[in-house]
C-alpha cells in the first residue's frame, strides 16, 4: 500500500505535551477522582447533609478566590482580605445593633449595615490599589499594610469584644434555605457567574490579562493599566466584604479576631490549584471554583477517613506545590 506523505510546508498535527494536558485538566480530574472514591468509600458521603456541609465551607473560601483571581490575572496578590472581613464583620453588626446610632427600623438598619461594610470593604481594596498602582509598591509589600493593621483596626472598632446577635433579617444571608439550597451557595454561584463572564466576555477581562501579561506592552496599547489595577484589588476586597458578613451570620456573632484569619492563604491557594498563573497574564474564575473544591474535598476525604487534620493541612501544600510545578512545566513547553 502507497503510503501519502504531507506535502512540504504542510502544517503537521499538534500534539498534546502531558505535561501541558496535565496543567490544563488535572486539577478536574483530580476532583473527579476524589468524588469518585467518595461515593464508593466514604460513608454518607451521598448525602444531602454531607452536600450542604462541603458546600458552605467552601463558599467563602470561593467568593474571596473571585476577587483573588483578577488581582492575581494583573500580576499582583492581595494579602490583607483577611483583615477586610475582619473589618466588614466588625462594622455590620454595630450598625444594626444600634452600637453607633439606634435605628428604629430593623429592615433598615440591616439593608443600611450590609451598604456600609461592603462600601467600606471596597474602599479599603481602592486603597490597595492606589498604593500598588499610583506609588509603584510592590503588591505583597502594599496589601502587608492592612493585613497588618486591618484586623487592628476591626479590634478597635470592637474594643475587642465579641458581638453576638440574633437578627434572622441579616442571618438569612448564611443560615437561609431558599429552596433548600444555603443561601451562600446562591450568593457564591451569583458571583462566579458574574466574573467569569467577565473575564471571558468583556474589555476589562481582556485588558486584566493583557495587564498581566506584559505590563508595558498593555500601557503602550493604550490600556488603562492604572484604572485597570484600581479596579481589580476594588473588586477583591468587595469580595471579601460579602465573605466577611457571611462568615459573621453563619457564626451568630463577630469576633474581629477570627474572621478571616488565614483566609488569604486558603484563596491564593484555590487560585493556584486551579491553573491561574501567579505570574498574571491568565486567568480562569471556573477553574478557581474547580480548585476551591478540590481541595475541600481532599480534606474532607481525609478527615472522613481518619486522617488527622494536621495531615490534610500537609496534603494540601504538596497539592500547591504540585499544582505549581505543573504549571511551569505547561508553559515551558
Amino acid at each position: 500500500m502507497t503510503q501519502t506523505l504531507p506535502a512540504p510546508g504542510a502544517a503537521q498535527p499538534r500534539r498534546l505535551d502531558p505535561f501541558e494536558f496535565l496543567s490544563r485538566y488535572g486539577t478536574l480530574i483530580a476532583l473527579a477522582l476524589l468524588l469518585v472514591f467518595n461515593v464508593i468509600f466514604t460513608r454518607n458521603f451521598t448525602t444531602v447533609q454531607t452536600l450542604n456541609v462541603n458546600l458552605t465551607q467552601v463558599c467563602t473560601i470561593v467568593i474571596v478566590a473571585v476577587g483573588m483571581t483578577m488581582v492575581i490575572g494583573t500580576g499582583g496578590i492581595d494579602l490583607s482580605v483577611g483583615s477586610i472581613m475582619a473589618i466588614s464583620g466588625a462594622l455590620a453588626p454595630m450598625i444594626f445593633l444600634g452600637t453607633i446610632m439606634p435605628i428604629g427600623d430593623i429592615n433598615l438598619a440591616v439593608t443600611l449595615a450590609i451598604l456600609v461594610a461592603l462600601a467600606a470593604a471596597t474602599v479599603l481594596g481602592l486603597f490597595n490599589g492606589w498604593l500598588v498602582a499610583h506609588f509603584r509598591i510592590q503588591p505583597i509589600v502594599a496589601t502587608l499594610v492592612l493585613f497588618i493593621a486591618g484586623r487592628g483596626i476591626a479590634q478597635v472598632l470592637t474594643n475587642g469584644n465579641l458581638q453576638v446577635f440574633k437578627v434572622p433579617q441579616f442571618q438569612w444571608i448564611g443560615l437561609g434555605r431558599p429552596f433548600g439550597i444555603p443561601a451562600q451557595v446562591i450568593i457564591m454561584a451569583v458571583m462566579v457567574v458574574i466574573a467569569a463572564w467577565i473575564l471571558r466576555r468583556t474589555i476589562l477581562g481582556r485588558r486584566i490579562l493583557a495587564t498581566g501579561g506584559n505590563e508595558r506592552a498593555a500601557e503602550l496599547a493604550g490600556v488603562p493599566v492604572t484604572a485597570v489595577k484600581l479596579t481589580v484589588y476594588a473588586v477583591s476586597g468587595f469580595c471579601a466584604g460579602v465573605a466577611g458578613l457571611i462568615v459573621i451570620a453563619i457564626n451568630s456573632a463577630s469576633d474581629a479576631n477570627l474572621v478571616g484569619m488565614g483566609m488569604e492563604l486558603d484563596a491564593i491557594a484555590a487560585v493556584a490549584v486551579g491553573g491561574t498563573l501567579l505570574t498574571g497574564g491568565k486567568a480562569t474564575i471556573i477553574g478557581t471554583l474547580i480548585g476551591a473544591l478540590t481541595i475541600q474535598l481532599v480534606r474532607y476525604t481525609l478527615l472522613a477517613n481518619g486522617v488527622p487534620d494536621a495531615a490534610a493541612l500537609v496534603v494540601k501544600a504538596v497539592i500547591i506545590v504540585i499544582a505549581v510545578w505543573l504549571q511551569q512545566q505547561g508553559r515551558a513547553r
